[in-house]
């Protein structure tokens, strides 16, 4: 790979027609820095986490009225069929869908549902176009691996239309900021404290809890969160920390939740009242006491207390580590060069956490401007290319959600706070392969015979088209044909 084809391949999302990242390709990326925009019309355009939480709460108030009025004999139950319904010679009962027609409880899920599948398909295809015509290729790269390093799953109903917010609202605005900051804004958003329970965490030893808590449901210390920020967010696994240091965080943690998805007085009481979708700090569920993590002692200081702590893990030098090792393996390999991961950590150390700092000491290393192809495109990265290479700017609705299901990988679902994998094993299996060949005709096909795929290929991959790869495509029997074989090419596959 020429330096060129690695500035628009291996920093950025791929190539689109005209880019050309000139005689300075480091710079060229560098340069991306002002040019980024956090918050682009098609993001700008979604409904806010304020609005959707707000409408999972008026979901969670009308099924609680919903089953009072079951239990009272207000709303009348769903009625079975008496009689199995005839189907040729053969009796059958009625499928589940009829059965639960008339179910008010199974009706209202539905429609939530939708709803917040709505709030995803938009925030998918607002993630796509901004992909495809950023003019900072590099700066959106960098946005989708935070997202997926402080990644949530869109799998429980209160998440589907949520997911997409943390990376829009917490992610972008800091993503050229303090790592601190993007930190403190990823704890806060409803989407993590939801996703990880942490909006129903309560203190034992809490006001809320020594008063009853609420009644008839278990409720109590939840410790998802404060774990997967050391051992994702932070500090990484086995880093020193220890199963005390987690209970003691998640005790810190206690009173942080989000205003609206509580009603009525034990929210009231609980202090938990604001702004559908807003941080709120809820006194009353807070663990009293100081607390011990890490070796320190954090006085009793209510919401500052876990910000303290926050605040002391986003530039220790065990973060700085993890963090320095996910980014090089990132952009320079699945075995993360030694001496890049320490020329990271130190420029994490000494500008405490400052992100472009951190960014301009990934474009200044030789390991990132190797020659070899250093990474194998996971299917978004893959996705993502095709479309730009092809010239694309708009997308057809529904059109990026079922291709990403497709091929694997779909957006914000990756089915653990994990994240997806960063490594080639992950995503070079026979049957990903022929997936991606597929998904290549059909690109292919929309391109009508429009696009010379031997100029477009040397357009994409300046200086770094392997001789086999243009016979290939010179050879194909149609364009349409020529501009699948690019899309599957090693080039095209590999960055």
């Amino acid at each position: 790979m020429a330096k060129a084809s690695i500035a628009l391949n291996r920093f950025g999302l791929g190539g689109r027609p005209g880019d050309t990242p000139g005689a300075d390709p480091a710079r060229w990326v560098l340069g991306q820095l002002d040019r980024y925009e956090a918050r682009p019309q098609a993001i700008a355009a979604l409904a806010p986490s304020g609005r959707i939480v707000g409408e999972i709460s008026d979901y969670m108030r009308d099924l609680r009225e919903i089953r009072r009025g079951m239990r009272q004999g207000a709303v009348a139950k769903p009625e079975m069929e008496a009689e199995p319904a005839m189907r040729g010679s053969a009796m059958q009962p009625m499928p589940e869908r009829q059965e639960k027609a008339n179910d008010p409880v199974a009706q209202l899920r539905r429609a939530a549902r939708l709803q917040a599948r709505d709030h995803y398909a938009g925030a998918v295809s607002a993630r796509a176009l901004v992909a495809l015509n950023s003019p900072a290729p590099f700066v959106e790269r960098l946005v989708h691996f935070w997202g997926n390093h402080f990644a949530v799953s869109a799998d429980k109903l209160e998440m589907i239309g949520l997911a997409g917010s943390l990376e829009f609202e917490a992610v972008r605005p800091h993503v050229l900021g303090k790592f601190g900051d993007m930190l403190n804004a990823v704890e806060r958003h409803p989407a993590m404290l939801i996703y990880l329970d942490q909006a129903q965490s309560i203190g034992p030893n809490s006001p809320f809890a020594q008063a009853g808590g609420r009644r008839g449901q278990k409720a109590g210390l939840n410790e998802n969160l404060a774990r997967e920020i050391l051992e994702l967010h932070t500090l990484g696994v086995r880093t020193g920390y220890s199963q005390a240091d987690v209970t003691e965080f998640a005790r810190a943690m206690t009173g942080w939740t989000v205003a609206g998805l509580g009603r009525g007085g034990a929210a009231a009481y609980a202090g938990g009242e604001g702004q559908a979708g807003s941080f709120v700090f809820a006194p009353r569920l807070h663990e009293p006491g100081t607390r011990t993590i890490l070796g320190k002692s954090w006085a009793e200081q209510g919401e500052a207390q876990a910000a303290s702590v926050l605040d002391m893990l986003a530039t220790h030098p065990a973060t700085a580590r993890h963090i320095a090792t996910k980014l090089a393996r990132h952009f320079a390999g699945d075995e993360p060069p030694p001496a890049l991961v320490g020329k990271l950590e130190t420029a994490f150390l000494r500008s405490g956490g400052d992100l472009p700092t951190v960014y301009r000491a990934l474009i200044e290393a030789p390991e990132c401007w190797v020659a070899q192809p250093v990474k194998f495109k996971s299917p978004w990265e893959w996705t993502i290319s095709a479309l730009r290479g092809l010239g694309a700017q708009q997308l057809p609705p529904m059109a990026m959600n079922g291709l990403m299901t497709q091929l694997g990988q779909p957006v914000w679902k990756p089915g653990s706070p994990a994240g997806w994998d960063d490594v080639a094993a992950s995503w070079a299996g026979p049957d990903a392969i022929m997936r991606r060949v597929e998904a290549a005709e059909r690109l292919a096909q929309r391109t009508r015979d429009t696009v010379d795929a031997r100029q477009r290929a040397a357009e994409l991959f300046p200086d770094a088209l392997s001789e086999s790869t243009a016979q290939s495509i010179a050879r194909a029997e149609s364009p349409g044909q020529g501009v699948a074989l690019m899309l599957v090419a090693p080039e095209f596959m590999r960055r």
